[in-house]
C-alpha cells in the first residue's frame, strides 16, 4: 500500500535553507507541509493540527528535538522521524530511546529522505487497516490486544511506542521463529537500506524493559546468537 497522497507531515527544522530544502520535495510527492522553526513552535502547531508524520530535527533553539520527542510521544503514537547532525550514537539512541520510529544522519541523499517519509507512512497506514482484531495473543503474563494495540503485563497495561508495539507483533505473531536483524528492518520498518541494524537491537533492549519481569534475563523476547531475535514458544 502507497503512503496517502493527503497525509500531513509536521517538518521541524532551525535552519531555513534546510527546511526549504526538505520541504520541496514533500510538497512535490504530494503530502501537506507544515513547518516550524524551533521546539516550542513545533508543540504549539502540532497541538493545534493533525499530523500523520513529525520529521523533527534534534539541534534546536528553545526546546531541543529530543524534548519534543519526549512532548509528543506522551500525547500520540504518530510516526516520528528525527534528524540529527551528530556523528555518534549518543543523539540516535536517546531519540530512540524517548519514542522515536527512525533516525537520519546529516548530511544525507533527498532519494533516502523520500524513501524513509513513504515508508514511515506505508507503515502508519498499514498498521491502522490490517490489524487482526479478533485475535489475541497470549503468552504468560504478556497479554497482545492488535485491534486495539494494547498490551498489559499482569493485568497492567503498558505503553509501547509506534514501532515498539510492531516488532512485539512480529516476533509474538509466529511464536518460536527466528526473525534476523534485517528481517525485522524490512517487516517493521518497510525495508532494510540505509538503515543501521543496530537500530533494532535499541527497541528490543527497551521493549524488555517493558515486558520482561528481568530485562537481563529475557523470558519473552530471545535473542539466537549471531543471528536475531524470537519470541518464546508457548
Amino acid at each position: 500500500m502507497e503512503a496517502p497522497a493527503a497525509a500531513t507531515i509536521l517538518l521541524v527544522d532551525d535552519e531555513a535553507p534546510i527546511q526549504r530544502m526538505l520541504e520541496f520535495p514533500l510538497k512535490k510527492d504530494g503530502y501537506n507541509v507544515v513547518v516550524a522553526g524551533d521546539g516550542e513552535e513545533a508543540l504549539e502547531k502540532f497541538r493545534a493540527g493533525k499530523f500523520d508524520l513529525v520529521v523533527l530535527d534534534i539541534m534546536m533553539p528553545k526546546l531541543d528535538g529530543l524534548e519534543v520527542c519526549k512532548e509528543i510521544r506522551a500525547e500520540s503514537n504518530v510516526p516520528i522521524v528525527m534528524l540529527t547532525a551528530r556523528a555518534d550514537e549518543v543523539d540516535k539512541v536517546i531519540g530512540l530511546e524517548l519514542g522515536a520510529d527512525d533516525y537520519m544522519t546529516k548530511p544525507f541523499s533527498l532519494r533516502e529522505f523520500r524513501s524513509r517519509v513513504k515508508a514511515a507512512l506505508r507503515r502508519a497506514g498499514m498498521s491502522a487497516e490490517t490489524a487482526p482484531a479478533d485475535r489475541t495473543i497470549e503468552a504468560g503474563n504478556v497479554v497482545i490486544d492488535p485491534g486495539k494495540r494494547v498490551v498489559t503485563v499482569g493485568g497492567e497495561a503498558i505503553t509501547l511506542t509506534f514501532m515498539e508495539f510492531e516488532i512485539l507483533m512480529a516476533l509474538a505473531s509466529e511464536p518460536g521463529r527466528v526473525l534476523t536483524r534485517e528481517a525485522l528492518l524490512e517487516r517493521v520498518w518497510g525495508d532494510s537500506a540505509y538503515r543501521d541494524i543496530r537500530t533494532v537491537d535499541v527497541h528490543i533492549r527497551h521493549l524488555r524493559e517493558k515486558i520482561e519481569p528481568d530485562a537481563s534475563n529475557p523470558e519473552y523476547i530471545l535473542t539466537v546468537r549471531n543471528v536475531g531475535y524470537r519470541f518464546r514458544d508457548s
